[in-house]
């Protein structure tokens, strides 16, 4: 409860953001193996970002 204000960090949004992407990724490896490779793809740029902010 006390938590319920607090601002995400950079770190918490992008892993969100990682997270929604991986499971469209998902989603769309069974319609269009394509567009669910570019998913990926993004999902990957998001950690490399991530992997940054902790350096």
């Amino acid at each position: 409860m006390f938590g319920l204000f607090k601002k995400k960090s950079k770190n918490e949004i992008l892993m969100i953001q990682y997270k929604k992407l991986m499971e469209e990724a998902f989603r769309l490896s069974k319609i269009n193996r394509a567009e669910s490779d570019s998913k990926i793809a993004e999902a990957n740029e998001l950690i490399e970002g991530i992997d940054q902010n902790k350096e």
